[in-house]
């Protein structure tokens, strides 16, 4: 299973699959149209949450942590029950969790559509079903865990507007369904594409798509990120 050789791997520091498959993270660098429907900024609240999974945590973490108006970004699990929110069990496949990433964020600076920008277009690629790049699995799914009716909203809405304007070559394959838990992932996970910049899976796989958000979006981008132990 490729989540039990990212394990072995991480511990002995080689890199993974990226380079053998069609799909690695530089693929990903392109505009797409805004939200049509989305979040009025003006007399919004000052925080929020979105829950977003698209393959492994380690890079969408790194990806958001660069968004203005972000202010925590946390790798975790959803779509199971909390006692099966272990990185080893969620690596069986049976557990029905997706590795995700809990994002909390300043609406009035950076809308709930803005962020499915950055989904969309350069932190994944929602035409692959339950795989990313290297890894495969349910549980390196696309999905969207919406936190209210109007994310729920703006999220079906969006799906349809990239459909009908035929942005991606293939169907999105994108589930959505309202959160039921988010359990943050064991420590090691958290911030490490920060303190691991030259792991080999991080250069190949997550670092390309940081650079593809400062390229495709600069209104959005911002050089130092959050950082999950002085967030607030």
């Amino acid at each position: 299973m490729l989540r039990t050789l990212r394990n072995a791997l991480l511990a002995a520091g080689i890199a993974t699959m990226c380079g053998l498959t069609t799909a690695c993270a530089d693929d990903l660098d392109k505009t797409i149209p805004a939200a049509a429907i989305d979040e009025a900024k003006a007399g919004a609240p000052a925080s929020e949450t979105a829950v977003l999974a698209g393959g492994c945590f380690w890079g969408q973490q790194g990806v958001f942590e660069h968004v203005k108006g972000v202010t925590k970004v946390v790798a975790g699990y959803s779509g199971g029950a909390k006692e099966t929110a272990v990185y080893e069990l969620v690596g069986s496949e049976t557990t029905g969790h997706a590795e995700s990433v809990q994002i909390t964020f300043d609406p009035r600076v950076v809308s709930y559509g803005d962020l499915l920008r950055v989904y969309f277009s350069v932190s994944h690629d929602p035409t692959e079903l339950n795989y990313q790049g290297p890894d495969s699995g349910s549980s390196y799914r696309s999905e969207i865990f919406t936190a209210s009716p109007l994310q729920d909203k703006i999220a079906r809405a969006y799906v349809t507007q990239l459909a009908s304007a035929h942005v991606f070559s293939a169907p999105i394959v994108t589930r959505i369904e309202p959160v039921k838990g988010f359990y943050p992932a064991e420590g090691y996970h958290q911030d490490f594409l920060i303190h691991n910049p030259t792991y080999p899976y991080i250069v190949t796989n997550d670092l390309p798509k940081i650079e593809a958000l400062k390229r495709v979006w600069p209104a959005l981008y911002r050089d130092k990120p959050v950082v999950l132990a002085q967030a607030h």
